[in-house]
């Protein structure tokens, strides 16, 4: 029986090809025929995961100039705790760190085709998010990790419910990695709403203005004139900051371009209008203590083209200037939304 809040739906793009069913009626068949492994702390699991390519998103996006869809993966897994991605954070060109939002470090890298298309992913490990004492939380209540940064050895994750952001080691041995105490903020975490914390952690250039600090920025958290919290941690401009909400979407995750500028992943859900999914550019140069930052949109999408609930963004430079980004989704562990993995080209500024 699947552990609670945890749906159990293995290979969902599989079912769906073999029997020719929707993926609801397939997740429904499939749902009582699978256990979720159990990972001992300290160790880490080594999984299958399926991939099914898509070159076309679909739709009706809005995509400014400079902006290109690349293509996209569907993933599913045999193994039930495969899923519900929150945030994703690239080691090299092709080597990937990410947390679930249901405690656990996801490891592996891309596999691209012979054209240079994201096909899939391999070398796919699980592993608890520990305690400090070593332990698996009994709780999702603790381990809801909603953000990650890496620096080095280690890597930073913030969790909300019980809203902090701590400090894991050594990422090289990945299942024994505990956290540090909570880092300090500029306010009080209890104004985080339980279910709409910090949702996003990037680390700026260390050669920038903010020193190589690192950035935290709340999800859907609102100051008394209905701006959304965030805060510079460390660095010669430490402090608090805000950043303007824009038309009910909700900030899930952040990534620093080459230029400093900082790039929003915001998602959108209502029962009327489905899910949605933007990309906001803010000027690297506006980051700074009592700033209220907004920026221009540079992708915007809604349940038409190939999105779905989208919670996860890195940026993977290229030789040429140009900006690989990394997309993924949090399926919930629902039969009625998918892992994605979506692949955009953003070409280098004009001189």
């Amino acid at each position: 029986m699947a552990p609670a809040g945890r749906a159990c739906v293995p290979e969902r793009s599989t079912y769906r090809r073999r029997l020719g069913l929707s993926s609801a009626l397939a997740g429904l068949l499939a749902l009582s025929a699978c256990t979720p492994s159990v990972i001992p702390p300290g160790q880490t699991l080594s999984i299958p995961v399926d991939s099914d390519m898509f070159t076309e998103l679909g739709g009706n996006p809005t995509i400014a100039p400079g902006l290109t869809f690349l293509g996209g993966v569907e993933l599913s897994s045999s193994e039930p705790l495969f899923g519900a991605f929150s945030s994703i954070r690239f080691l090299d060109d092709s080597r990937f760190l990410g947390v679930f939002d249901t405690g656990y470090w996801i490891e592996g890298e891309i596999r691209r085709d012979a054209e240079g298309r994201l096909a899939g992913v391999d070398a796919v490990k699980l592993a608890p998010l520990l305690d400090a004492s070593g332990q698996e939380s009994p709780s999702k209540f603790f381990v809801d990790a909603e953000s990650l940064a890496v620096d080095g050895n280690s890597a930073f994750v913030g969790f909300e419910q019980r809203h902090r952001v701590v400090s894991y080691a050594p990422l090289s041995d990945l299942g024994k990695a505990v956290p540090s105490e909570p880092l300090a903020f500029p306010f009080d975490l209890d104004v985080l709403r339980s279910n709409g914390g910090l949702e996003a952690l990037v680390i700026a250039e260390k050669d920038g203005p903010l020193g190589g600090a690192l950035v935290a920025i709340s999800e859907k958290s609102f100051d008394d004139n209905g701006n959304i919290y965030a805060a510079i941690l460390g660095g010669p401009l430490a402090g608090e900051f805000r950043v303007r909400p824009r038309d009910g979407f909700d900030i899930t995750d952040a990534t620093f371009l080459p230029d400093g500028d900082l790039l929003l992943l915001e998602r959108r859900f209502t029962i009327a209008r489905g899910v949605g999914m933007r990309l906001r550019r803010v000027d690297g140069g506006s980051i700074r203590p009592d700033a209220v930052l907004d920026g221009e949109i540079l992708f915007e999408a809604n349940y038409r083209s190939q999105i779905d609930n989208m919670e996860g963004i890195d940026a993977i430079p290229e030789p040429d200037g140009s900006v690989r980004l990394i997309v993924v989704s949090d399926d919930n562990h629902s039969i009625l939304q998918r892992n994605l993995m979506l692949e955009f080209r953003l070409s280098a500024p004009q001189s």
